[in-house]
């Protein structure tokens, strides 16, 4: 017994359910526009809906990062406790809602981070140069893509004590408690 072939008004209405089908599970796979301004109330939890890229320009800088100082000079302060160092917010500057921020530190020769300790914990990850870092009371050797994992409470400086740039990624907690500076 010979199967009779569909008519050709049921086959041309099952390709275009076939593509409404598809064209509705395109549109609801995109990403929502982030082209469209939010009132300032919103702005930051539309923000954490959009994807970015950060493009690297070379020379360990980023479109769309600024560089910024390592921390605000108190004008009352008479001998601060760092000197040489810059910072490049990647993640956590942008209404981003993970719980962790991700940075880019660099230090230039013989220059150094404060000495000090706080609550949380952070990441430190070499990928220019190479540095020390004093945990309590050791100094470690950092190199290419060394990684370090700094402990809640645990004195800590970043030292680079070498010719050329130290940079590192550091990840640390979106929520956290501000350093306490250590006495050398």
């Amino acid at each position: 017994m010979k199967k009779a072939n569909p008519s050709a008004s049921s086959v041309g209405s099952r390709e275009s359910r076939a593509r409404r089908t598809t064209h509705n599970a395109k549109r609801s796979t995109q990403s929502p526009s982030c082209d469209w301004k939010a009132p300032d109330a919103q702005r930051s939890t539309l923000n954490a809906r959009c994807n970015k890229i950060y493009r690297y320009k070379g020379n360990f800088r980023w479109s769309g990062v600024k560089t910024e100082k390592y921390k605000q000079k108190d004008s009352t302060q008479k001998d601060k406790n760092w000197s040489a160092i810059a910072r490049n917010v990647l993640i956590g500057n942008q209404g981003e809602t993970c719980k962790f921020h991700l940075r880019y530190f660099e230090i230039e020769p013989n220059g150094y981070s404060s000495l000090e300790r706080h609550r949380h914990e952070h990441v430190v990850v070499c990928i220019r140069g190479r540095g020390k870092i004093r945990m309590d009371e050791k100094t470690y050797s950092l190199n290419y893509l060394d990684t370090a994992y700094v402990a809640p409470n645990t004195v800590h400086q970043l030292i680079n004590p070498y010719d050329e740039p130290f940079g590192f990624f550091c990840i640390v907690n979106a929520k956290r408690d501000k350093p306490k500076r250590v006495a050398k």
